[in-house]
C-alpha cells in the first residue's frame, strides 16, 4: 500500500506540472497573439492615413508622381503582407517610402502650412509612436513565449503539443540609424 500511495502521489504531481506548463504556455502564446493584434491595429491606422496624406501632397506636388506611385505600392504590399517576417519587410519598405514622401514636402512650403498636411502629419506621428510601442510590448511577449519553449522541462512539453517559436517584429538596418525630419 505504501508503494502503490507513493506513486498515486508522483502521479498526481506529474499531471499538475503538466496542466501547469500547458496553461503557461496557452496564457503566453494568447499574450503573442494579442501583442500582435495590436500591431495591425496601428498598422491599419497608418494604412488609413496615407491615402489623405498623398492626396494632400498631391494638391502641392502634382509632378512627383513617382514618389506617389512608391508610397502607393508600399501601402499595398503592406496591407497584403502575411505572416510577421512579411509584415515587417513591408511595414519597414513603406516607412521608406514615406520618409522619401516627407522628404518631397520639404520643397513646397505652402504645403507645410496647410492645416490639413499638419493635421495628418501629427496623426502620423502619433501613430508610428503607438506602432513603436507595439512592437516593442509584441517582441517582450515573443521573447518570453520563445523563452518557455525552450527551457527544461516545458520544452519536451511545447514540442510534443506543436508549440512553436514566434518571429519577432524587427527594424531594417536603416531604421535603426537616427533620422532627421524637418518640416
Amino acid at each position: 500500500m505504501g508503494i502503490g500511495l507513493i506513486l498515486g502521489i508522483i502521479l498526481v504531481v506529474a499531471v499538475i506540472a503538466i496542466i501547469a506548463m500547458y496553461n503557461g504556455l496557452i496564457r503566453l502564446k494568447n499574450r503573442v497573439d494579442e501583442a500582435e493584434s495590436d500591431i495591425d491595429v496601428q498598422l491599419r491606422r497608418r494604412h488609413d492615413l496615407i491615402p489623405n496624406l498623398i492626396s494632400t501632397v498631391k494638391g502641392y506636388a502634382a509632378h512627383e508622381k513617382e514618389v506617389f506611385e512608391k508610397v502607393t505600392e508600399a501601402r499595398t504590399r503592406a496591407l497584403g503582407a502575411g505572416n510577421m517576417a512579411d509584415k515587417s519587410q513591408a511595414e519597414n519598405m513603406l516607412s521608406g517610402a514615406l520618409k522619401s514622401l516627407f522628404a518631397v514636402t520639404e520643397a513646397y512650403p505652402d504645403l507645410k502650412a496647410n492645416q490639413n498636411f499638419l493635421e495628418l502629419q501629427r496623426e502620423l506621428t502619433d501613430t508610428e509612436d503607438k506602432i513603436m510601442a507595439s512592437r516593442r510590448f509584441y517582441n517582450g511577449n515573443v521573447r518570453d513565449f520563445n523563452t518557455k519553449l525552450e527551457v527544461f522541462p516545458t520544452n519536451m512539453m511545447a514540442g510534443m503539443l506543436g508549440f512553436t517559436k514566434r518571429e519577432f517584429f524587427e527594424a531594417e538596418e536603416g531604421e535603426k540609424e537616427n533620422v532627421k525630419v524637418e518640416f
